[in-house]
């Protein structure tokens, strides 16, 4: 199935371009600027495209980004500390983000032929991301049949949806990702904070998985309180 991957640079993105690499026709990364904070994220998806020998289009949507305003991704808000479970992490939403992007990648992957479009959203998202949720991803394939009604058919793969980060990790090693070459840090500074939620998120999956994780954290403790304070 040639299938073509929307690419953030992160680890789960990541993962699953060399799982997609593994299982299918990797056409090419597609990756998208939306005045993220933590821009470099796209460094981090180029490389990918390079190790795995495939196109890699970065699409400028800061225009939209722009008006997407109160969200700490794209604002001049602070990106709060913690687990993603907080309530304080709803200010990290960038209201229907995956919906532009995966509009817009539907497109590409219609002129282009193609037969899937790949997303890595997963079951540690449901917690604050609404178009991370299952309903979403079954309620964009259906609108996408409409759309695309006689022109093209086109797959929403979305094989991480049901599981937790954990088992992304755990995916990734069995399909040899370099995980030291993503980048998941909100904050976007020289090393990942390990403060802020995805930071958080990341390292308690590699825990849970039970592998090693390569990552150089400015704060590499904060996850264990953070954890704990959302558990109760």
């Amino acid at each position: 199935m040639k299938t073509i991957v929307i690419c953030s640079g992160g680890l789960d993105s990541v993962s699953l371009a060399h799982r997609v690499a593994a299982e299918h026709d990797l056409l090419g990364l597609l990756s998208f600027d939306y005045g993220q904070r933590h821009r470099k994220e796209l460094d981090f998806a180029a490389a990918c495209a390079t190790r795995l020998n495939v196109p890699h289009q970065i699409i400028d949507i800061r225009a939209i980004g722009q008006s997407l305003s109160g969200s700490a991704l794209t604002d001049d808000v602070a990106v709060p500390d913690g687990h993603y479970a907080e309530e304080s992490m709803r200010i990290t939403v960038v209201p229907n983000r995956n919906a532009i992007m995966l509009a817009v990648a539907f497109g590409v992957a219609a002129s282009r032929r193609a037969d899937a479009v790949a997303t890595a959203v997963h079951g540690g998202d449901h917690f604050i991301y609404p178009d991370c949720r299952p309903g979403f991803i079954d309620a964009f394939q259906a609108m996408q049949r409409h759309a695309l009604d006689g022109y093209a058919d086109i797959a929403l793969l979305a094989p991480y949806v049901n599981v937790p980060k954990s088992a992304i990790v755990t995916d990734g090693a069995r399909h040899g990702t370099p995980f030291a070459q993503t980048w998941s840090c909100y904050k976007g500074g020289a090393v990942h904070c390990g403060r802020c939620g995805t930071c958080v998120e990341r390292r308690e999956a590699f825990d849970l998985a039970g592998i090693t994780d390569p990552t150089d954290y400015a704060d590499a403790d904060f996850w264990r309180e953070a954890v704990k304070r959302a558990a109760v």
